[in-house]
């Protein structure tokens, strides 16, 4: 019997990026290449961690403190050469990125994937258009800032913007770990929520270049516009660091659905959503170190308190009474000593007060969504990306919404562990099955969902509930319809040369200011323009001019490129295409007029009025 060598546990941001400072130069050229061999390198469990053997005579040790390398001496090499050494450099930027510790109560809780790295958008909050951004260089007001925390938000836009101008292809460890430095001090001045913004890109950058299947450039290019944006606003900057809980009242709660978790830190495990009294999402959650397997184990434990219901028993429409709890403010329950629960009675979703969920019109919970994802990554509410949706399997393996469009139901991971694929894969085949969605919106796919759970009638006239990514369906657990199934639209879909301009910002973060400059032609901007989103054209030109723009001195002499202005233009268009969606995929969903979006609703769908005012 073979078992699966243990995998490299998640080490702090500021003990990767130090790893690299003790290199001298002539090493530091060659970690990406060190980093590439190390990914092959046998790894052995130990008492307290593991042991990455690079020969005979070799190896690294990795200690682990609660679950992550927490300390540069955690990290020790046996040649001659350590701590500056190739090996551990090269280890140490292989293993994934832990989070950075917060103020917690004694059961720590965490976001689900799909939320916390997610699939992130650029963060369209209000910005001046193009031709009045800033001038290159000019440090926003500091007025609220001390002279540390200024220092770090300079560091933070610098290295952020080298990411940007060199590209997916041309940053190496060197540029992460200028990132996670950048990170580091900021955490330290209390910047807590651009140091974790910082610390997410360096986490896709090594999933880039680990080639994870996890890795999505348009999760990379909204990070980096959220950061950009981020670091200009120094109010937003300064904020307390996240996940403070407090003392609430007892709660009656109504399980939802279990969701599995799994993220790119090296953490794993389940969290299940419940409906509050007062109508609002929370989450209670068991997430520790482990790989896709442990997310049915942690399904399997206790609801906090003493309460002997399991995390995925609730979430199949048990209730639970909490006493004493702590929550935060974006809707996690922690698992303090005091906490008490005891089991009540449930509810199914076609009940009350389950029910009133699916009762709001796709297209409105849609605008709500879109807006979540406006917010911060560590600011947003627990469940507001989520989407109750009633509908039908049609004929060509699309789900017929009622009161929205036809979507495609896609699997929010594909990992064999997890049934998500499998599970889709039999219920799109049963074209007239009604059924009752738990889905996340996709901003980047309108014309798709991810399928978190689904409810429907089996064989006995009982309602089946499941959550796709834990429970594994057979054929037999979906009747095979008798009514005629329905026939589709088109899936909604947003105008094809505002999806031009989108990809014309992730081919920036992948290839850098030099593809972005050999690319640039005047046909974007006619296009947009032909179109009516003029706002667009202008970003589109603007982009182009300033990847290609090097000027020259009175004596003719090439003057270097401005870093600063180019990445001003890209957040620009970068925004504007996170606000144009948001304007009009709505309109898209709305059932009134899906033929033509933008003359159902003109004073939500004008683009480039709603739009403009965001860049």
């Amino acid at each position: 019997m073979t078992t699966t060598p243990p995998a490299l546990p998640p080490v702090a941001a500021d003990v990767a990026a130090a790893a690299l400072d003790l290199l001298p130069a002539r090493l530091r050229k060659r970690v990406d290449g060190a980093a590439t061999k190390a990914s092959g390198w046998p790894v052995e469990a130990t008492p307290d961690g593991v042991r990455i053997r690079v020969d005979e005579d070799t190896a690294v040790t990795l200690r682990v403190t609660n679950g992550i390398v927490a300390d540069a001496d955690d990290a020790v090499c046996g040649c001659l050469l350590a701590p500056a050494c190739l090996h551990r450099a090269a280890v140490l930027s292989t293993a994934p990125l832990a989070d950075a510790p917060v103020p917690e109560p004694p059961a720590a809780q965490a976001q689900p994937a799909a939320q916390a790295q997610p699939a992130e958008q650029a963060r369209p909050t209000a910005q001046e258009p193009p031709a009045e951004v800033p001038e290159p260089g000019t440090a926003p007001p500091t007025a609220a800032l001390t002279a540390v925390q200024a220092m770090a938000l300079h560091a933070l836009r610098t290295a952020a913007t080298a990411v940007l101008v060199t590209g997916l292809s041309g940053s190496g460890a060197v540029q992460r770990a200028e990132l996670l430095h950048a990170a580091h001090s900021a955490r330290l001045a209390g910047l807590h929520l651009p140091s974790a913004a910082a610390v997410r890109i360096a986490r896709r950058l090594g999933e880039a270049r680990s080639e994870d299947p996890a890795f999505r450039l348009s999760e990379l290019s909204g990070e980096l516009a959220g950061l950009l944006d981020l670091v200009r606003r120094p109010d937003d900057a300064v904020t307390p660091a996240r996940r403070a809980y407090e003392p609430a009242k007892p709660l009656r709660l109504y399980g939802l659905f279990t969701e599995p978790v799994v993220t790119a830190s090296g953490y794993a495990g389940a969290t299940t959503y419940a409906l509050g009294p007062d109508g609002t999402l929370l989450t209670v959650s068991d997430v520790a170190p482990g790989g896709p397997e442990r997310a049915a184990q942690a399904a399997g434990s206790p609801v906090h308190g003493g309460c002997a219901l399991p995390l995925r028993e609730w979430g199949d429409g048990c209730g639970v009474i909490l006493t004493s709890p702590t929550v935060s403010p974006d809707g996690r329950i922690g698992g303090g000593s005091r906490i008490r629960s005891v089991r009540a009675s449930g509810a199914r979703w076609h009940e009350p007060p389950l029910d009133a969920l699916w009762r709001r019109p796709p297209a409105d919970q849609l605008a709500g969504a879109l807006d979540w994802w406006a917010q911060p990554a560590d600011a947003r509410p627990a469940g507001g990306d989520l989407l109750f949706l009633t509908g039908t399997v049609g004929v060509d393996g699309g789900f017929l919404v009622s009161g929205g469009p036809s979507l495609r139901l896609l699997a929010p991971d594909e990992r064999p562990e997890l049934p998500y694929a499998e599970n889709l894969r039999l219920l799109v085949a049963r074209p007239g099955l009604a059924l009752r969605l738990i889905a996340r919106v996709v901003p980047d796919r309108p014309g798709g969902v991810h399928a978190l759970a689904a409810a429907w009638t089996g064989h006995d006239g009982e309602q089946i509930r499941a959550d796709l990514g834990l429970r594994r369906l057979n054929r037999s657990h979906i009747p095979a319809q008798t009514t005629p199934p329905p026939q589709g639209d088109a899936p909604p879909a947003l105008p094809v040369e505002l999806d031009l301009l989108r990809r014309a910002v992730d081919r920036t973060v992948a290839g850098g200011r030099a593809v972005t400059a050999a690319a640039a032609d005047g046909e974007l901007p006619r296009r947009l323009r032909a179109v009516g989103l003029t706002t667009g054209a202008q970003c589109a030109r603007s982009l182009a001019d300033a990847a290609a723009d090097r000027r020259h001195d009175p004596l003719g002499r090439l003057l270097p490129a401005d870093p600063d202005a180019f990445a001003a233009a890209w957040l620009a268009a970068a925004v504007y295409c996170s606000a144009a969606a948001r304007s009009l995929l709505p309109a898209a969903w709305s059932a009134a007029d899906r033929s033509d979006p933008v003359r159902s609703d003109p004073d939500r769908t004008d683009p480039d009025r709603s739009a403009s005012d965001q860049v």
